[in-house]
């Protein structure tokens, strides 16, 4: 059996290939990936396979019987996207497809599930058998903002006391790699969620733990947590959509307390304090 893994050069690709290896379970690996010099590192086969270009996407998925749709990062362009992924994987015989969805993206509030609501659709009309993992938020997510909260003095939001069940994106590969390489989870849908939820409070308590620093929790107004994530170079509809998912946190569109990610991995979940311990060691 062939597995082959889309976006394998971004944060997530890169783990599961990773994971893969680890598993050495024997099945040859296909990394599809919109710039193969890109992938050299990964020390699998890389074949050339641009979502927003389908007539790149049939040729490269020859041979292949397992799929990994790992979602595109083009928000507003996924469903056209998925659809041309799924359109080619029908015509090249793909036998299974795992996709990577969002966290109750039958019913979250957050807006990015729009899109994944009609991969999710476009999946059970394809008649391929289908897993659907839907991931909660990484807490990558969150700790990507330790150096920026360090050097203002403080971690700055709009969630709020909303509790946030995150899990790291290695979490989240090492769940994509099991169900790649096992039987028994077509037709399933999975809500993976790490087992402890936090608030922002919290991680900035641990910010200030692990550093010796006094660095609070701040919560704005959504307007204004925009504006700042404007005023830092993010682009406007980037910066309004993560102010509004903040938003959408404090409400609870986070959270999840089934613990269905470490069932499925066979381990807890990331603690938080560990990922903010990983980011203080990659900053230096």
């Amino acid at each position: 059996m062939t597995i082959g893994v889309t976006g394998a050069t971004g944060q997530l690709g890169r783990l599961v290939i990773e994971s893969l290896k680890r598993k050495s379970t024997g099945e040859p690996i296909v990394a599809l990936v919109r710039s193969p010099e890109k992938a050299s590192d990964l020390g699998v086969e890389a074949r050339a396979f641009d979502y927003a270009q389908p007539e790149t996407l049939t040729p490269a998925l020859a041979g292949i019987d397992t799929l990994l749709l790992i979602s595109s990062s083009e928000v507003g362009q996924r469903e056209a996207q998925h659809r041309n992924v799924i359109e080619a994987a029908k015509t090249a015989g793909i036998k299974r497809i795992i996709y990577t969805s969002l966290l109750h993206a039958d019913r979250s509030p957050i807006s990015l599930g729009e899109e994944h609501r009609a991969t999710e659709a476009l999946l059970a009309s394809s008649g391929i058998p289908t897993t659907l993992l839907r991931n909660g938020w990484y807490t990558e997510n969150y700790t990507g903002s330790i150096p920026a909260a360090l050097e203002n003095g403080a971690l700055v939001g709009s969630a709020g006391e909303g509790r946030l069940s995150l899990a790291t994106r290695a979490d989240y590969a090492q769940a994509a790699a099991i169900v790649l390489t096992s039987d028994g989870h077509e037709g399933k849908t999975y809500e993976l969620a790490g087992d402890d939820a936090v608030t922002l409070a919290d991680l900035a308590a641990e910010i200030s733990r692990q550093t010796g620093r006094n660095i609070p929790y701040r919560d704005l107004p959504q307007a204004e947590y925009a504006a700042i994530l404007k005023q830092v170079g993010l682009p406007e509809g980037f910066a309004e959509g993560l102010a509004a998912w903040d938003v959408d946190a404090s409400n609870g569109a986070l959270f999840d307390d089934d613990h269905q990610l470490s069932k499925l991995i066979g381990r807890p979940t990331t603690p938080l304090a560990d990922a903010v311990r990983a980011q203080l060691a990659a900053q230096g």
